[in-house]
Parts: C-alpha cells; sequence; structure tokens
C-alpha cells in the first residue's frame, strides 16, 4: 500500500516539471554568422595592435596561428564591402588573402621559430593588413 502514494506522487511530480518546460517561451534567434561589412573597421583595429602585426619578424608562426585565422575572415567582408565598385579595396583583399594563403601552405601553424618563409608569411600579412586598413579607413561606411 505504501508503493501507491509514491507512484502516484513520482507521477505528479514528473508532469508538472513537463509542464513547466513549455511555459519558458519561444527561443530567441540565434545571433551568429558573419559580421556586415561595417563592423570591418573595428575588425581591422583590433588586429592591428596584435603583436603578430607589430612585430612579425620576432613572432613564433605557431603563436600567431588565431591572428592568421582572424585575419583569414577580413578578405571576404572587404569584398562585400567592396562590391562591385571598388576594385582597389577588392584588390587589397586579394593580397591579403594570398598572404594568409602563403602562411597556411608553409604549414606554419607548427614552426616553433622565427625566420624562414613563415615569418616571411607573417611581415606579408602585416603589410597586406596596412595597406587594406588604410583603404577601408578612407571610405566612408556604408549604410
Amino acid at each position: 500500500m505504501r508503493r501507491f502514494p509514491v507512484a502516484v506522487g513520482g507521477a505528479l511530480l514528473v508532469l508538472t516539471l513537463s509542464a513547466c518546460g513549455n511555459e519558458a517561451g519561444p527561443t530567441p534567434p540565434r545571433q551568429g554568422g558573419e559580421p556586415g561589412p561595417d563592423a570591418l573597421p573595428t575588425k581591422l583595429a583590433a588586429l592591428t595592435v596584435d603583436q603578430c602585426y607589430a612585430s612579425p619578424r620576432t613572432q613564433l608562426p605557431k603563436g600567431c596561428e588565431k591572428y592568421v585565422t582572424e585575419v583569414g575572415n577580413v578578405p571576404g567582408a572587404a569584398r562585400k564591402r567592396a562590391g562591385d565598385r571598388d576594385p582597389l579595396l577588392t584588390a587589397g583583399a586579394d593580397a591579403l588573402d594570398k598572404a594568409v594563403g602563403s602562411f597556411r601552405s608553409a604549414g606554419c601553424t607548427t614552426v616553433p621559430a622565427a625566420g624562414g618563409p613563415c615569418t616571411q608569411a607573417l611581415v606579408d600579412i602585416a603589410g597586406a593588413l596596412s595597406d587594406l586598413k588604410k583603404q577601408v579607413d578612407a571610405r566612408p561606411t556604408s549604410g
């Protein structure tokens, strides 16, 4: 006889808890995806204070993996900002893309010492990033 009240109580608890789960309301929309082209000046400002940008010749290439990954997202945003009306900005994005590609194709994410093609790739990335930042800063924001 003692089992019946415990079983009923357990069933009521399960029903009560499952009912509460439906009262939370709608799930908020996900805030993901790629930032718009107007986020580009902010992203460029942040990347140009990184040590991998500021002193690429003295950095350990494998320590710049995250930086290069972040820089790798910039050309797409620059091309989006340029659209069909700004071939110079598109060319700057292409140059940055090429420099990032050199870093990646040389396997620099595992290179523990400065020097060689990986350091040159970091120098090239810094130069292309600097040029692209100057171009973006010289243009008004869209919107």
